[in-house]
């Protein structure tokens, strides 16, 4: 497991291009037959990803952890953007078709992915943050998760937002996690920009056609700094920072929270003509 320490505005005004991709890009997140996981020390939240091929993929617990199995403190939830998989959680299997979500509470002691179809793998995108208490394991489909339509044509952020674990949605102690598919013809994301200094954020482009990237903007909002991001690349975003993106084409993205808040609405926005 990877380790990033976090860091302040202060240190990220003097980062060169290299300096803000080793702090905030996480570049390989999913790899044919491993599970990749990276331990953030922002709200300590766990990004990663496990791409079954021909055989499952049980969730390691790494020696940092000092934890008996992965999800004794934790919990966790597994979003999937590639074929059909399945998820076996102590033994119970629940299956995962494209953009299906599953959320695993904390205290599940053996947790493996599986593809369906070892041509058109599955590929689980993982996030998980520490849980001071106990929900049940439940599974959540795309189409349950309620469509909020979002933007305009004119604005070129026309948007699709589906909800998965949040507050009235899939319960969980801390974690937040959905899913956001640009309308061809736009490609703003989280428009307009905001923070949220009570929770950490991160992303997951994906959908991005081959050749195409996305111009993501992080910082303070009088200080933004830019990152070109490719397809099924993750965004570490701070609480001090705005989190938002413009694509060479549509793209869909993952976004996933961890902190003092579950409410989806908890922002604050920022005023294009306050952005430097």
């Amino acid at each position: 497991m990877k380790n990033r320490f976090a860091i302040g505005p202060r240190e990220t005004a003097q980062l060169d291009t290299a300096g803000l991709r080793q702090h905030f890009l996480i570049e390989n997140i999913f790899t044919p037959g491993a599970i990749e996981l990276t331990y953030t020390h922002y709200d300590r939240m766990i990004v990663g990803g496990a791409q079954p091929v021909a055989a499952p993929l049980a969730l390691p617990c790494p020696d940092s952890l000092k934890a008996q199995y992965f999800l004794e403190r934790r919990e966790l939830g597994a979003l999937n953007v590639g074929g059909p998989g399945r998820v076996v959680v102590d033994g119970q299997g629940w299956e995962l078709g494209p953009q299906d979500c599953l959320y695993v509470g904390r205290g599940s002691q053996q947790v493996s992915f599986e593809s369906l179809d070892a041509a058109n793998p599955a590929k689980f995108y993982l996030l998980s943050a520490p849980a001071h208490k106990e929900y049940p394991t439940a599974r959540r489909t795309q189409a349950e998760a309620t469509p909020v339509e979002m933007g305009a044509r004119e604005t070129a952020n026309e948007r699709t937002i589906y909800k998965y674990i949040f507050s009235e949605g899939l319960p969980s102690c801390q974690l937040v996690m959905g899913l956001t598919q640009l309308k061809p013809g736009s490609v703003w994301n989280t428009m307009p920009s905001h923070v949220h200094d009570r929770r950490m954020e991160a992303y997951l482009y994906f959908n991005l056609p081959a050749g195409q990237r996305v111009l993501h903007m992080l910082g303070e909002p009088h200080e933004t700094r830019p990152l070109w991001v490719s397809n099924e690349q993750a965004i570490l975003s701070p609480p001090w920072s705005i989190h938002t993106g413009c694509g060479t084409s549509a793209y869909a993205f993952i976004w996933g929270m961890a902190g003092e808040n579950l409410e989806y609405t908890d922002m604050d926005a920022v005023a294009l003509a306050d952005l430097r």
